[in-house]
């Protein structure tokens, strides 16, 4: 399987099919477009001297970041390959998130703090050509917006929805006790990324004095990573140092096999490429599919209560064509004769017809000022106000997933217009589908 080409193919077929209802529903697949756009990445966080320069440093062989005790690094670096025939070079932020080749063009909303600090550092490497590592700055305690001049946490969220993995990593000096730490666990990354595409790492610890200090670090780093999670099973946390910079390498020796695990786990993230562009796309057609749903349901209710008014009106513009005119005759003497003693006698005449067909005209006129002006707001507010008995939750998936579309639903139905009347919805509704359980399902057989 070419996974290149393959990604390419879902990144059409995505924007034949799903794309122009995205804008329909008024919903962002901004970063599921990116996602698509380029190679794997990996992103790396941790409070500040917790070895993920180290890490980076050592996967290379090469010394590409700086390392130190303290802060070393404010920015975000995305670290690749260069393209075919291009020489490495390093390569601002303000030029990264302008590149239209790239996934960063989103970034622009959080301003030139941001892009001050991002850059992207190119080196010849073999392992990058199909993968990419964002080491980000140190989390710190006590840090506000204004302290960085962005939103921090707005962009991990958002630099997590494109990472294939994020690695996590911990020192036994702070083991899990930094404000921003606990903010990314317990909010930014289970909102943006699933918890299998997360890794917890614990590195430095040959800085541990004895097997007992290592054991309260470990120990307090599950039980704050249990606080911050919510979870009660503990996620495998990976246990690493640094030979090159260890005092007794040999000592931790046992540990060496498990260092070889989170990088091998790291250079195996572009196989989890095609794979987790799926689970996005299945994630983002299914909230589309829940407000094409929506907006069907209450098209068919519209119809509905439409329907009811226009047939009551013709039951009374009949009444009214037929006996209008009678009690016209019996209030003011006009018209001569009847259109009923008309028809009975044979003489009926199409002058006969004006007040019967102005009745009826008035009447449907009057119908569709009623809906429009009255029957149709109701059902509006009350739709917003029910909008949860206008899709089905009959699964945790559903319920979970109503959660987050309940807000945009509601945006849609405030805005509905009598276009609402027509089956474009339902037709919209049969497109997702066919693409979630047809054309989505072939992709999936594909990888297998």
């Amino acid at each position: 399987m070419d996974s290149h080409k393959l990604q390419q193919e879902i990144q059409k077929k995505v924007q034949n099919k799903l794309t122009p209802l995205f804008a329909r529903y008024k919903l962002d697949p901004g970063n599921l477009e990116a996602a698509l756009k380029w190679k794997s990445i990996v992103l790396v966080l941790g409070n500040f001297s917790s070895g993920k320069s180290t890490l980076i440093n050592e996967i290379f062989e090469a010394d590409i970041q700086r390392t130190g005790q303290a802060p070393t690094d404010d920015s975000f670096t995305v670290i690749t390959a260069p393209d075919k025939n291009s020489s490495p070079q390093e390569i601002p932020g303000a030029t990264l998130i302008n590149d239209e080749r790239l996934p960063f063009q989103g970034f622009k909303k959080y301003g030139d703090h941001l892009s001050a600090h991002m850059q992207m550092k190119q080196i010849n490497s073999p392992i990058l050509e199909n993968l990419a590592i964002i080491d980000s700055p140190g989390m710190l305690d006590a840090i506000t917006e204004k302290d960085r001049g962005y939103d921090y946490p707005a962009v991990i969220g958002d630099l997590a929805k494109l990472a294939d993995l994020v690695v996590l990593m911990f020192d036994p000096h702070k083991a899990g006790t930094i404000q921003e730490v606990y903010n990314t666990i317990r909010t930014t990354l289970p909102e943006h990324s699933g918890e299998d595409r997360v890794i917890f790492v614990m590195s430095r610890i040959d800085e541990c004095d004895n097997p007992g200090d290592l054991v309260r670090s470990y120990g307090t780093l599950c039980w704050n990573l249990s606080q911050m999670t919510g979870r009660k099973d503990i996620p495998r946390i990976f246990l690493t140092f640094s030979p090159s910079v260890s005092r007794n390498p040999e000592a931790l020796s046992i540990w060496i096999d498990e260092r070889e695990q989170l990088k091998q786990q790291i250079m195996n993230a572009p196989k989890l490429r095609i794979s987790h562009l799926l689970q996005d796309i299945d994630k983002q057609a299914n909230e589309l599919k829940m407000a094409a749903e929506a907006m069907n349901n209450f098209s068919q209710r519209a119809r509905d209560l439409f329907s009811t008014t226009l047939t009551k009106s013709l039951l009374l513009g009949l009444v009214l064509f037929f006996f209008l005119d009678i009690a016209v005759k019996e209030l003011t003497g006009f018209p001569e004769n009847t259109l009923l003693s008309l028809i009975m006698s044979g003489k009926a005449g199409l002058v006969n017809l004006i007040i019967p067909v102005a009745s009826i005209l008035a009447v449907f006129t009057l119908a569709i000022g009623w809906f429009s002006k009255w029957q149709f707001p109701r059902l509006v507010d009350r739709s917003i106000r029910e909008a949860d008995q206008l899709v089905l939750l009959d699964t945790t998936y559903r319920k979970h997933l109503w959660l987050k579309m309940q807000g945009r639903i509601k945006e849609l139905l405030a805005e509905a217009s009598f276009k609402e009347l027509t089956f474009t919805h339902q037709k919209n509704l049969m497109k997702i589908e066919r693409f979630i359980h047809r054309e989505l399902q072939k992709y999936y057989e594909k990888i297998l």
